[in-house]
């Protein structure tokens, strides 16, 4: 597997232990306000980050770009600021609302330029 692919995939696992742990902490303490957080570490962490290495696994010229490291830091520069700013809204900070929307935006970019890389670099 190359290097591209392990990081991703390593990246991953950290966001897979992450959930992990917050949906342990929700069950244990019965409160379950966080649980939209813990979707979103799972899935835009731990299921998306998995399956992105895997795909460049199989797609080397879209691993390789210089497009595929901007997602990579795009991707998870972002989901970090969103999952506290989410949790903040939940909380009851609703100030921290346009930076969630912010920052879902830049994930939707980044999503977007994944979709991209690997339909014009597929072969």
């Amino acid at each position: 597997m190359s290097p591209v692919s392990r990081r991703w995939i390593y990246v991953a696992i950290v966001y897979f232990c992450l959930a992990v742990s917050l949906g342990v902490f929700m069950g244990t303490s019965g409160d379950h306000r966080l649980m939209s957080v813990h979707a979103h570490l799972n899935l835009l962490g731990w299921v998306t980050l998995t399956l992105v290495g895997i795909i460049y696994h199989y797609f080397p010229k879209a691993a390789a770009s210089r497009l595929a490291s901007l997602q990579f830091w795009l991707h998870n520069l972002t989901l970090p600021v969103m999952m506290v700013a989410l949790t903040l809204v939940i909380t009851g900070t609703p100030q921290a609302g346009p930076v969630l929307g912010g920052a879902a935006m830049v994930m939707l970019l980044a999503v977007l330029l994944f979709a991209g890389n690997v339909f014009w670099r597929r072969a």
